[in-house]
């Protein structure tokens, strides 16, 4: 087995429509981050090093952040210069045009967000770059 970086878009659904176990590790952190806290939102993402963040819906006085841009914060603070994929559990259907710039900022054009329902479904695939 590599323990190469798995550069690249995320590998989310196989010929059988399944997700791919890293993308799948997302869903399970993203949603696990929402149950905890009961937020909004949770979020995971995947850097290039293979190393994964969550973070939740952050709704301060002084600072709101969705789950997603508390993420990619989070990864950026931790040294992350780039994101392989991006899972955000929520009740929307797609991703907030937010969402996608802040993924876009550190992980570039292509990179992959997934949105998830709560109950780990995935209901859409976004690239980075706002395009489906």
């Amino acid at each position: 087995m590599s323990s190469e970086p798995t550069a690249g878009a995320a590998r989310s659904a196989g010929a059988d429509g399944a997700l791919h176990p890293e993308d799948a590790k997302l869903v399970t952190l993203a949603r696990s981050a929402r149950a905890r806290l009961s937020a909004l939102e949770g979020a995971a993402v995947r850097d290039g090093d293979g190393r994964t963040y969550m973070a939740t819906t952050v709704d301060l006085p002084s600072l709101a952040l969705s789950a997603l841009q508390a993420a990619v914060a989070q990864a950026y603070a931790s040294g992350a210069r780039a994101l392989e994929a991006a899972v955000v559990v929520t009740d929307a259907d797609v991703p907030a045009d937010d969402d996608l710039a802040a993924v876009r900022d550190l992980g570039g054009v292509g990179t992959p967000v997934l949105v998830a329902g709560p109950d780990g479904v995935v209901r859409s695939t976004r690239q980075a770059g706002g395009g489906a």
